[in-house]
């Protein structure tokens, strides 16, 4: 499964764990993640995230 890290705080969002904390299921793909759903730690979108190796 995929990466993708927010590029202003380094977090890492892994479709593999999901961020149950903040409502999308573990196993859910990037694409699936809501459009309102911003980063846990400094409140981005996801325009702010880019896929990593």
């Amino acid at each position: 499964m995929k990466k993708f890290e927010c590029m202003v705080c380094g977090y890492i969002y892994e479709e593999e764990l999901g961020d149950p904390d903040n409502g999308v299921d573990a196993g859910t793909k990037w694409e699936d993640v809501p459009e309102d759903w911003v980063c846990p730690v400094c409140g981005v979108g996801k325009d702010e995230f880019n896929e990593v190796e």
